[in-house]
């Protein structure tokens, strides 16, 4: 499909990227195979010194991962994506690609658990030098900033409180550091947000999540400039932190329908969010939907809607503490599952401080504003009234 440009998002979600063998077939092809011959000697090394285009190995060229990769950088508005193994892997890809030893990355406090071992002590072990600071306060950025800082590393809406952060101003500062800003869009997909039209140079998914939308496979992507994603194509060549071509599969079927799942899964988690507001044993609920949300209004200006995560505190009751309040609440839901994995078409439960953030220390939970008492819901497509009875704890 010529010229993306022309074509609403919606569009593109069913249309783009896609290509079609001699045979015709109206849905994209799986390509599983290994490897791809060659005509000639002259042209393997041709494919090789990249003077011709064309499938090599499936380490790093292969069909099916490229109409995902295609699809997914037209609708992010991206020159090129690079997919990846996991949204891990994508984060690593980006940092391994960019940055050297005794380079400097300046990080959201408010990230995602493993993204903070990973930057905070994987990372550092191999020269690379971190700081963490506050999403929403603009100067702790300013100031953290050095002349050895390559990149600012933000989720908005962030893990699990959904905070956000003003990405416009954020790159204005990294620019002006030197600095590239990498935004995780997770939570919203390019159907909620597309951060590189506010600013930001490079965009990192988990299509694990909601690319994916119904739990099934892993994988991740790194978006950008040609230029930016060269080196991160370079490392992904080399590490093999690869995509495999039936997810990537999988994946273009999940991004036909993102604009309409996005839209049933915001739909579903403000009203679950304004019934929280109103139940008795909950002391605060962070959605960025809610106008009780302190991001609120900068959340609206640059998202379409407040996503699909609703993450709220429970009330210790009963002589219980907040932990013993929260686990009790997660254990009695008959529907919604118990799973940290979030994104797909069923609804999910964790409690953050002993799941995703487990491994964070806990002062720097404390620091990241997760408390024992914080449950977070990755609402999904279930009718929203058995949603709430399955919450009936909170009603008591």
């Amino acid at each position: 499909m010529n010229n993306n440009l022309q074509f609403h998002p919606e569009t593109l979600s069913v249309r783009a990227g896609s290509e079609s063998t001699e045979y015709g077939e109206n849905s994209e092809a799986l390509f599983l195979n290994s490897s791809f011959r060659f005509e000639s000697a002259a042209q393997a090394a041709a494919r090789f010194g990249g003077t011709e285009p064309g499938n090599i190995y499936s380490r790093f060229t292969n069909p099916t991962v490229t109409m995902f990769q295609n699809k997914l950088a037209a609708l992010e508005g991206a020159e090129q994506c690079v997919a990846t193994s996991s949204g891990m892997s994508a984060i690593l890809a980006c940092v391994m690609g960019l940055c050297s030893a005794g380079d400097h990355v300046v990080a959201s406090r408010s990230i995602f658990g493993t993204s903070v071992q990973l930057f905070g002590n994987i990372l550092k072990r191999w020269g690379l030098e971190v700081t963490f600071v506050s999403l929403t306060e603009p100067d702790e950025w300013a100031v953290a900033a050095t002349a050895k800082t390559k990149l600012f590393f933000v989720e908005t809406p962030s893990n699990p409180l959904t905070e956000v952060c003003d990405i416009r101003l954020l790159a204005d500062i990294a620019h002006k550091a030197g600095a590239h800003l990498v935004v995780d869009n997770c939570f919203c997909t390019p159907a909620i947000q597309r951060p590189l039209a506010l600013g930001a140079d490079i965009v990192i998914h988990s299509a694990t999540k909601y690319i994916d939308g119904q739990g099934r496979c892993l994988g991740g992507a790194v978006l950008g400039s040609k230029t930016l994603m060269e080196p991160v194509y370079a490392f992904l060549r080399t590490a093999g932190v690869t995509m495999s071509a039936f997810n990537a599969w999988v994946f273009l079927k999940g991004l036909e329908t993102l604009h309409v799942r996005m839209e049933a899964h915001a739909k579903n988690a403000l009203a679950l969010a304004i019934w929280l507001e109103a139940q008795p044993h909950v002391s605060r609920v962070h959605y960025p939907g809610l106008k009780s949300h302190p991001q609120h209004a900068l959340a609206m200006s640059q998202q379409l809607s407040g996503g699909g995560i609703v993450t709220f505190e429970v009330k210790p009751v009963s002589g219980k503490s907040a932990q013993e309040s929260a686990w009790a609440l997660i254990d009695s839901t008959q529907l919604i599952s118990i799973t940290a994995n979030l994104g797909d078409a069923k609804s999910t439960i964790t409690h953050p401080a002993t799941t995703t953030h487990s491994r964070v220390t806990p002062e720097a939970r404390l620091a990241a504003g997760i408390s024992d008492g914080l449950v977070r819901i990755a609402v999904g497509l279930e009718h929203i009234e058995d949603l709430k009875a399955d919450l009936v704890l909170l009603e008591s």
